[in-house]
């Protein structure tokens, strides 16, 4: 994917309205006046998806208290969201992007390696956005392990 494709500090946030686990829309201007991160990931319910949504969840009430809300979005279906959030407990909204739309706006999906391989996939990202809808941070190709504890640094939270 090419650099200008990817979102950089001060780029307006590509607005999205998308179903949550429970078919419920969620858009990105119901948190105009509060600070967001948003995170992609590729498939709920498998290893480092899970670790890197289990580590939000455990800082969600540190973020909540610096003025954060986190909404994760992969291209699952709503119905496996749903059974992702009850089996790990996960309280912040999950959203379906099953067409991959919202992804390729924000410069998550499109061309990474995957062992090795040159593949069309699901670029794990992290972004925080103002409380203006504008990028504050954009991080691609984050790990999954130890990505929420950097985040908090880089945050001071």
């Amino acid at each position: 994917m090419s650099e200008q494709q990817r979102l950089a500090p001060g780029d307006a946030a590509p607005e999205f309205s998308l179903p949550d686990a429970d078919g419920k829309t969620v858009a990105l201007a119901d948190y105009r006046g509060r600070s967001l991160v948003v995170y992609f990931y590729p498939a709920a319910s498998t290893p480092g998806c899970t670790k890197e949504a289990c580590d939000f969840r455990d800082s969600l009430a540190v973020l909540d208290d610096a003025g954060f809300d986190v909404v994760g979005i992969s291209p699952d279906k709503p119905e496996k969201l749903a059974k992702f959030r009850d089996a790990e407990g996960l309280t912040f909204p999950l959203l379906s992007d099953v067409d991959k739309s919202v992804m390729t706006a924000w410069g998550a999906f499109g061309e990474k390696k995957n062992y090795g391989k040159v593949v069309q996939g699901v670029i794990r990202s992290t972004f925080v956005v103002d409380p203006d809808g504008k990028i504050n941070k954009a991080l691609y190709n984050v790990k999954a392990t130890g990505h929420v504890d950097r985040l908090r640094k880089d945050l001071g939270v």
